[in-house]
């Protein structure tokens, strides 16, 4: 058994299929699920330390704080729902936004990650909105898809090349006029 497959198995949901649906590198789901990880912990860690701004009558850095730590927990519940198996049906969240294409979940996370930055920009909030906003551009790198191989990409370029025409006007409007050369304009001074 390979490192790769000893990953996977450990990696793996209940009830998940062993094949792989999509064409998705597995390297590139495990960053994903990490750095979502991560980013939920620490989105709720700079929350409640952006929270403290209170003290001293900044009621924007609450409120900034408090959606901060919403999405970090939102972000742990799809991400690593163990983390939150107390809470009941965060495993259905979970598989529910799992059944979901890439991309909607990369345009969540953005959406979860703007408006802290909206409602007051200080290090803690740039930091854990910023890590949150990082996890939806990995889902969103895996909504594009894998790249294609060099051999296809050869084919492709190929194909595009035969397809272009060897006349120089064919892409030209069929009634449009050749242009023209004149002179530079003379200027009499006796006017």
């Amino acid at each position: 058994m390979s490192f790769q497959d000893k990953l996977s198995a450990l990696m793996a949901r209940p009830g998940q299929d062993p094949v792989a649906k999509d064409d998705v590198p597995w390297w590139l789901k495990f960053a994903g699920r990490g750095v979502g990880t991560l980013a939920g912990f620490l989105a709720i860690f700079l929350g409640v330390w952006v929270c403290t701004g209170i003290i001293v009558a900044q009621v924007n850095s609450l409120v900034a704080g408090m959606w901060q730590i919403i999405a970090g927990f939102i972000l742990l519940c799809i991400e690593a729902p163990c983390c939150c198996m107390f809470i009941d049906h965060v495993q259905r969240l979970s598989d529910f936004i799992e059944s979901k294409p890439y991309y909607m979940r990369a345009i969540g996370y953005f959406i979860l990650a703007i408006p802290p930055l909206l409602i007051r920009f200080s290090m803690g909030i740039f930091f854990g909105s910023g890590l949150i906003f990082a996890t939806g551009i990995l889902y969103g790198m895996m909504a594009l898809g894998r790249k294609a191989t060099a051999e296809e990409m050869r084919q492709a370029a190929a194909a595009q090349d035969s397809s272009r025409p060897t006349n120089m006007r064919s892409n030209l409007v069929a009634n449009a006029q050749p242009i023209s050369l004149t002179g530079a304009p003379v200027f009499d001074s006796n006017v």
